[in-house]
């Protein structure tokens, strides 16, 4: 197992760990229920550096980035961000991913998933036909999520940046906590607000830029959060992830993900989408509450009321903002509608849940 640059804080700080995407990750520290209810109250710290972040030059870069990539990267300027996916052949998704334009139509970082890092390196590479200079910089970076309705308020002191009124998907660059050239996003992951920042692991920034965030966070009720919140967190907002929600077998457009899929421009399985936007998707991701008492968990087959299979369950869980069970999962699209009844097979029993619209909180 890879160990993050904070790895000995969590430990540290009595942390219940475990193995994720090949890393040893903090999962809770307080209670996942307590962790999520401070990210959504007030602040919380969140140890991501086990994302990828792979970093694009020269004057073929966005040309690359277009082919790959399923959003239009066209629109970005310098200090813009946008969400995406890398469809494969047969428009499936190679991965989800976040695309930063550090240079406009020269320098651009692509912030991809943990357990995805090698996967994608290799299918970009694939389609780098054009001399797009690429650097792998996921090993040498950090990456802290301060997220929560206070985390930017906290911060704030850290830095001559205006982290205050940085808006949705956009970052700055600057001075943080005494260490340069830290990048600092506005992206977001649990729908609760918040900053991400990236920096370099050298020089002892990582332990520099932990230590001050808590020392300024501390008194103001900030906390270390694992990654079992994470997970309820953006369940809640019906956020995908990769894995469970999207994988190489899923559409975009099956997911939900039509808002990122622009036909304007050329990229990976452009035909197959079109066809399917034209034809319509047979299947969809939708969203569900619990009616009975169960929790719904991933590959729960999902039932109509005569018992017949129309799906599975991607993601599941308690959330704790709604004191009840949620889920997402694909449907046959014929019965996806909002207030559908569906049925979740939990062990040898049927259990009654409600189809519902995104977000769930």
């Amino acid at each position: 197992m890879k160990n993050t640059p904070f790895t000995q804080k969590h430990i540290a700080l009595g942390a219940k760990m475990a193995e994720f995407a090949g890393y040893n990750m903090p999962i809770s520290y307080s209670g996942i229920n307590d962790e999520h209810a401070t990210v959504r109250n007030n602040a919380g710290v969140f140890d991501v550096s086990h994302m990828g972040e792979f970093i694009l030059k020269g004057e073929n870069a966005l040309d690359l980035i277009q082919r790959v990539t399923s959003n239009d990267a066209s629109k970005l300027t310098a200090g813009k961000a946008q969400y995406s996916c890398l469809p494969n052949a047969e428009a499936g998704i190679v991965d989800d991913l976040l695309v930063y334009c550090i240079e406009e139509n020269k320098v651009y970082m692509l912030v991809v998933n943990a357990s995805n890092i090698e996967k994608d390196w290799s299918w970009i590479s694939s389609h780098n036909t054009k001399n797009v200079e690429m650097h792998n910089v996921s090993d040498k970076t950090c990456l802290l999520a301060i997220q929560g309705p206070q985390a930017t308020k906290i911060l704030q002191p850290l830095t001559e940046i205006d982290i205050m009124n940085l808006t949705y998907y956009t970052f700055v660059k600057g001075k943080f906590a005494g260490v340069d050239n830290v990048l600092v996003s506005a992206t977001g992951y649990t729908g609760a607000g918040g900053v991400e920042i990236y920096f370099e692991d050298k020089d002892g920034n990582a332990e520099k830029i932990w230590d001050a965030i808590f020392a300024a966070g501390t008194p103001q009720g900030l906390k270390p959060i694992g990654l079992g919140a994470r997970d309820t967190l953006r369940l809640e907002m019906g956020f995908c992830l990769y894995g469970n929600d999207i994988d190489d077998t899923t559409s975009p457009l099956e997911a939900g993900l039509g808002w990122i899929t622009k036909f304007t421009k050329d990229f990976t399985a452009r035909t197959i989408l079109e066809k399917q936007k034209a034809a319509g998707v047979t299947r969809k991701l939708v969203g569900f509450e619990m009616i009975d008492k169960g929790i719904p968990r991933h590959d729960y087959e999902i039932k109509d009321a005569e018992g017949n299979t129309i799906g599975k369950v991607t993601s599941g869980t308690q959330s704790p903002s709604l004191g009840k069970a949620i889920g997402m999962g694909y449907v046959e699209k014929s019965l996806a509608q909002p207030d559908n009844i569906i049925y979740i097979k939990v062990r040898d029993k049927l259990l009654q849940a409600r189809i519902v619209k995104f977000p769930f909180a």
